[in-house]
């Protein structure tokens, strides 16, 4: 499945001043020249985009390119799930599963059908997570891409059954697994049956694990509460990218708990690496070659072990 552009919308513009010189009018006796109101031309929006951490703008079509890394920084800019599997999967070439599952507002929670259905318009998604499976360096494998842009990316009861069914499907196929998280925690308009999918999706992977399947967990900025708390710190292999802010709970909460101030590089990918949470901090540029590297080396390994 080719998922280019799937959700582009209509072009908005922005009027900008015309950077040629003002001509100025005669003036009047005894008056100075005063320059005409200057030209304006229509500018597309989204044309360039400010760095966030930086202020350095760039074209959009050369973050693009440049994987939507800040050239100037090197920040990560977050991903919606799409962008990710177009970045990740061979050829942006994916087999999407249970694409039509929705949440149907189990609680009757006040405003959640509204919320929902904003979020389901703004990003054309059906949840935070999109699963599927494609090849990475030619490689089969199975993944799930979760995306911030939907309500947080939080998780709810259809974010934890995509994803338990995907790992259901890993073990049936013996193609190994990977998931790319990003979330700000359980999704509270779900009460418990949110907090269940902590508990769902961990017994998935356990069976993975027993049946001696491969799980390489990419946790990307931010990942926060239940998503921390269950699937993103299982993976055989850890990997964070760049400055990904990740852990259970907010810096704020922690120092209010602790009357502490905490190091500025709290919860980040480096400090968590330097702390054992991770494996290993990569790349945007090199994370498909090293999951692609990853995969090749478990597939000879199982193909030593079968005698093959």
């Amino acid at each position: 499945m080719q998922f280019k552009d799937l959700f582009q919308k209509k072009r908005k513009y922005a009027t900008v001043p015309s950077a040629d010189k003002p001509s100025a009018v005669r003036p009047l006796d005894g008056a100075i020249d005063v320059p005409e109101e200057r030209p304006r031309r229509e500018v597309p929006e989204g044309l360039m985009n400010k760095c966030p951490k930086c202020g350095m703008i760039q074209y959009n079509k050369e973050l693009d390119k440049n994987l939507r890394v800040c050239s100037s920084c090197d920040y990560h800019y977050k991903l919606n799930a799409v962008e990710r599997i177009q970045m990740t999967m061979d050829d942006g070439e994916f087999a999407e599963f249970d694409a039509d599952i929705i949440s149907e507002d189990p609680l009757g929670f006040p405003d959640y059908a509204a919320k929902y259905n904003k979020a389901v318009e703004s990003t054309g998604l059906k949840d935070a997570v999109i699963t599927g499976e494609g090849r990475i360096g030619g490689l089969p494998v199975v993944v799930a891409a979760m995306s911030f842009d939907f309500m947080g990316g939080s998780l709810g009861s259809v974010v934890g059954e995509k994803v338990t069914a995907a790992i259901e499907h890993a073990i049936e196929h013996k193609k190994p697994m990977i998931i790319f998280s990003t979330s700000g925690g359980a999704r509270m308009q779900e009460s418990i049956l949110s907090l269940m999918q902590m508990a769902k999706t961990s017994a998935a992977l356990s069976k993975l694990n027993e049946q001696g399947g491969l799980y390489i967990s990419v946790i990307t900025d931010p990942t926060f509460g239940g998503v921390t708390a269950s699937f993103a710190t299982l993976g055989d292999y850890i990997i964070a990218e760049p400055g990904a802010a990740f852990g259970f709970t907010g810096r704020r909460v922690i120092e209010q708990t602790i009357r502490q101030k905490l190091p500025d590089n709290f919860q980040t990918a480096e400090f968590n690496l330097k702390h054992g949470q991770v494996d290993l901090v990569a790349h945007r540029k090199e994370l498909r070659s090293m999951l692609a590297k990853l995969l090749s080396m478990h597939t000879v390994k199982e193909e030593v072990v079968n005698g093959k």
